[in-house]
């Protein structure tokens, strides 16, 4: 026992013994390194420790400057090139929140809605629940708003892309030239009443013609008014279904069948009508020529 409380004690004394060592040496290290910067100049009041940067990182006027400035350990973002242009890097930054807005402003501000929802109302006419699938009919939705949208896309690149990348037209001529097509088919599609309740709501008077219209009044309004035209057109395509349902329950009824659920014979005769008038042709057919 006395042997190990002796090779115990030797142990300890040569923990300590290191860590006084690495103490001593950490002290002269930081005594060394703090008169090395003294040497550079430095007031020994202002320092509080060793330091990387050694002077201010200052301002520059131009992307030239920033060559001549100290920026370590600072972030620095050039918002501005010489020409009073957005930076390549904000562009980039500005581009990839487009991207990730593009969902909602795809539905939002083009016919994407009205044909989603007059789908919808066509498959729930039907009875078939989950035919078409929802996959389908949101690709068919998405390919007949690029060809309603087409000439508006067109335009916008003519007018806005193009002469943006060439370096005509400054950012401010770019979002208007951009926003323009967008907004000549938004009011054509939608209603002077939605309009009048956003003004209203807006304390907006004197309002004319299309540019005293601002955009967060003429997009809600056309989204409402788009939600009124699919809605419309949805009832009307429930009113050739309804009568089949109404004449198989009839049936059904007067011939003692009330156990039968009527949606169970009449689906199949909706199907039928539906496919012996070209629905289909008919549905997309008539949709489209809504908007033109």
């Amino acid at each position: 026992m006395s042997m190990l409380l002796k090779y115990v004690r030797k142990q300890h004394v040569f923990v300590l013994g290191f860590l006084i060592f690495m103490g001593v040496f950490m002290v002269s290290f930081s005594v060394k390194t703090y008169a090395a910067v003294n040497d550079l100049g430095i007031q020994a009041e202002d320092t509080q420790g060793p330091q990387t940067v050694i002077e201010e990182p200052g301002s520059a006027e131009t992307s030239s400057d920033l060559r001549e400035l100290n920026i370590g350990n600072n972030l620095n973002i050039t918002y501005q090139d010489g020409e009073g242009n957005l930076s390549g890097t904000l562009r980039i930054l500005i581009i990839l929140t487009l991207i990730g807005l593009a969902p909602f402003l795809l539905i939002m501000l083009t016919s994407f809605t009205r044909i989603l929802i007059v789908l919808h109302f066509t498959r729930t006419a039907l009875g078939t629940q989950t035919s078409p699938p929802n996959q389908v009919m949101i690709g068919l939705t998405l390919f007949l708003t690029f060809f309603i949208m087409s000439p508006v896309i067109t335009q916008i690149n003519e007018t806005a892309v193009q002469p943006f990348e060439a370096g005509t037209i400054t950012q401010e001529e770019f979002v208007e030239r951009g926003m323009l097509p967008l907004r000549e088919f938004m009011y054509g599609q939608t209603r002077v009443k939605d309009v009048r309740l956003f003004l209203d709501i807006a304390h907006l008077e004197n309002v004319e013609d299309l540019d005293d219209i601002p955009n967060n009044v003429l997009i809600p309004s056309f989204i409402i008014s788009e939600l009124r035209t699919a809605f419309i057109l949805g009832f009307l395509l429930y009113i050739p279904f309804i009568i089949i349902d109404m004449v198989v329950a009839s049936t059904l009824m007067s011939m003692g069948m009330m156990m039968l659920p009527p949606t169970t014979i009449s689906m199949p005769f909706k199907i039928l009508l539906f496919v012996l008038a070209d629905g289909w042709n008919l549905v997309i057919g008539n949709l489209v020529r809504t908007f033109y």
